[in-house]
């Protein structure tokens, strides 16, 4: 295989008319006062929002019309997300869209169309794979018993105190499996809320012990594992262009920064020392939008191949990268200000912090993209 490989790059018309109204919607209904009012509320998100966002279609936009979404395909929820990650918007989106793309891609028509319309119709649904909070971990250690029974937690569950759909990964029979557990059957004091660097973000553990799973809320066999390798990468993908929304925001605020803080009596923005590492976080954050697209003309509705999977890696990688150094280099032009959580800065470099932990970070990826293109 081609060190380079598939260079494939489309950015179609569908694209950026969503991503022009995703960016005049974020800008209008997420100021960052609003972002800020938000952080300590118990969901992290107006919920008046979410159903604005719901009624614009995005909740079910790559979803097929057979369920009641739009039939775009999972590479149209890009710009949105990239324009949600611009304004630190948080909601369910991504968290909701992952686990409607594991119950397409391994459910049966009949699980499917009994349980995608309420997704498309905004119930916030989402996944839970982790245990050790390590995504390098294929293990799983919850299982389901004969008797359709789980035992045991997950770990670090986006968005589960919203949630109305869990989608588990589980040991079924000593095989990989999947079951779609309703939240009204978790137990009380089944969620323990996690403390995140993000306060955009919300997650929690949840234990699932006890919970008798019907049988037509389980997935097994060859396709569950695809699916979950599918939605693992489009995961990465998804946190990708939010990662390269945010790193162009927190660009924005270094350039306003630099444009009026005067210091000896000179703008700082006249340093060359402040000019050049602003100018790497452009290059960068435009690099990571190539990625993030290449990747998304790549991506669709059938399994991942093998030029999807590095595109997705890559754009990880670059993008999570971009906005850690973007992130760093905005609290320390900030000076002894940018140090508190006062300054915009500090939003910056906590969802850098955030991201990069998502779905692997870029030594993660970089890994695996070593053995895709040099072995």
């Amino acid at each position: 295989m081609s060190v380079v490989g598939n260079t494939a790059l489309k950015f179609s018309e569908e694209q950026a008319m969503l991503l022009d109204v995703a960016r005049q919607f974020c800008r209008d209904k997420s100021p960052i006062a609003s972002v800020r009012a938000q952080l300590e509320t118990e969901t992290g998100f107006d919920a008046g929002l979410w159903a604005e966002m719901v009624s614009l279609g995005w909740a079910g936009i790559a979803l097929p019309e057979s369920v009641g979404g739009s039939g775009m395909g999972i590479a149209t929820l890009v710009p949105v997300v990239e324009a949600m990650g611009r304004a630190m918007l948080g909601t369910p989106l991504i968290s909701s869209a992952l686990a409607a793309q594991l119950l397409l891609r391994a459910g049966s028509s009949e699980q499917a169309e009994r349980l995608l319309p309420a997704l498309a119709e905004g119930a916030p649904a989402t996944i839970a794979l982790l245990e050790d909070a390590d995504w390098g971990s294929d293990s799983v250690a919850l299982v389901l018993d004969e008797k359709g029974v789980l035992q045991g937690a997950k770990k670090y569950v986006p968005d589960a105190a919203v949630a109305s759909l869990f989608v588990v990964s589980v040991l079924h029979r000593g095989e990989l499996a999947l079951a779609v557990v309703r939240a009204d059957q978790l137990g009380e004091g089944a969620l323990r809320s996690n403390t995140l660097i993000d306060q955009t973000k919300r997650s929690a553990n949840v234990d699932f012990s006890g919970i008798a799973v019907a049988e037509n809320n389980i997935i097994t066999g060859p396709g569950a594992a695809a699916a979950l390798r599918d939605v693992r990468l489009l995961g990465a993908l998804l946190v990708a262009a939010e990662a390269t929304g945010s790193a162009g925001a927190c660009l924005d605020t270094i350039v306003e920064y630099l444009k009026t803080r005067k210091q000896f009596g000179k703008l700082i923005g006249s340093y060359q020392a402040l000019k050049h590492p602003t100018v790497d976080i452009l290059t960068e954050t435009d690099s990571a939008r190539s990625f993030l697209y290449h990747a998304a003309t790549l991506v669709g509705d059938s399994a991942l191949d093998t030029d999807a999977e590095i595109a997705c890696r890559m754009a990880k990688a670059q993008a999570c990268q971009t906005l850690l150094y973007a992130g760093d280099r905005a609290v320390q032009f900030h000076g002894g200000m940018g140090f508190t959580y006062d300054c915009d800065a500090q939003l910056y470099i906590r969802r850098a912090q955030w991201s990069q932990q998502q779905f692997g970070d870029a030594q993660h990826h970089r890994k695996r993209l070593a053995a895709l293109l040099l072995d």
